[in-house]
């Protein structure tokens, strides 16, 4: 496990790590949607600003199917570089984790069995509310439901998401509860100056501080459906929060609903906790007493060019790629090096595909 760094609540990451040895890990991929990735320049979460919309289910059946029937590639940025759900599809089939797919608001909805939650998807925050009150009311009583029926069928909850622009959504949520973020992005230069121009008018808008309003005002359907997950989830199992920005918000607003902090993580990629531009580690610290697990996958190493630009600032997280990753070494035992080769050997087969 020495590619694992570990962050905030040290010894519980420790204690989490080694029980969730040789235990049963189940992986839950949310997608939703905010159409505030629509704004030029916010997102590399597609090829085009048209084919945004498809990333979420287009990834999902990447995951199941080896390819997508959404769209005819796998979702790739402008410039051909693949979805982070590659590295979680070599991390789950690599240690044999299951997965199931939940709708939570995604436009568009896979080609394959999943969770129907019917959340309809978030609206742009620079102009309007993202949702009302009561649909973050069922977002959440919908996401206990489901964390609670998924948890009980495993020894570790796994919870990822893919939701374009999220990013955005997630910096306008944690400022909104009094925290002072800074957030990642899919991009290696990370357009904070448009992002941070679209939370403040989206924060003058706010005019309570109810957390249910305020996701209700700035958020995205994501948030309060994955922190109703943990919240239930985490009472009967163990939970991992894989992601990076966008579950640091989630986390912010499970705090106001309540989670069992003594059987949760977060886990995700050293992409993310080293990026400079964000403030992640520390924030996660300021939010709950939880660990925070980071993996270096040591994509650098790769002969790839589509795997080097993770260590390079694109993409650096999403679709549970961390946590998944992490879940998978702690099952297997598996390293990075090994890591590596498998992912290098799905990135052939996919680009054989193209």
């Amino acid at each position: 496990m020495d590619d694992f760094e570990l962050f905030g609540n040290i010894e519980q990451g420790k204690n989490f790590i080694e029980s969730m040895k040789s235990k049963r890990f189940l992986f839950s991929f949310v997608i939703s949607y905010t159409e505030t990735c629509e704004i030029p320049g916010i997102t590399f979460a597609g090829a085009d600003r048209d084919s945004i919309q498809f990333t979420p289910p287009a990834d999902a059946e990447y995951l199941h199917y080896g390819y997508c029937k959404t769209i005819d590639k796998i979702p790739m940025t402008p410039d051909g570089k693949p979805t982070p759900g590659l590295l979680t599809k070599t991390a789950l089939e690599s240690a044999s984790i299951p997965h199931l797919t939940i709708n939570a608001g995604s436009k568009i909805s896979p080609q394959l069995p999943f969770v129907d939650t019917g959340m309809s998807f978030g609206k742009n925050i620079s102009t309007e509310d993202a949702m009302t009150d009561s649909q973050v009311s069922h977002a959440v009583d919908y996401g206990r439901i489901v964390g609670r029926s998924m948890a009980s069928l495993t020894d570790c909850l796994i919870i990822g998401e893919s939701i374009p622009g999220g990013t955005t959504t997630s910096l306008a949520v944690l400022k909104a509860l009094g925290y002072d973020a800074k957030v990642s992005s899919s991009i290696p230069n990370n357009p904070t100056e448009l992002k941070n121009k679209i939370v403040t008018s989206a924060l003058e808008r706010i005019d309570s501080d109810h957390p249910y309003s305020i996701v209700a005002k700035v958020g995205d359907p994501m948030i309060p459906f994955v922190a109703g997950m943990l919240s239930s989830a985490s009472s009967v199992s163990n939970v991992m929060l894989a992601g990076g920005t966008q579950m640091a918000a989630v986390l912010a607003f499970a705090a106001k609903i309540g989670f069992n902090e003594e059987n949760t993580a977060i886990g995700t990629t050293s992409y993310i906790t080293n990026d400079k531009s964000a403030n992640f580690t520390s924030l996660v610290s300021k939010i709950a007493d939880i660990p925070a697990i980071s993996i270096n996958p040591n994509l650098e190493n790769s002969q790839h060019t589509g795997l080097k630009a993770f260590s390079e600032g694109f993409a650096k997280e999403g679709v549970g790629a961390g946590g998944s990753i992490i879940s998978s070494m702690i099952k297997t035992g598996n390293d990075s090096t090994n890591f590596l080769e498998i992912a290098e050997k799905e990135y052939r087969r996919l680009f054989t595909l193209l």
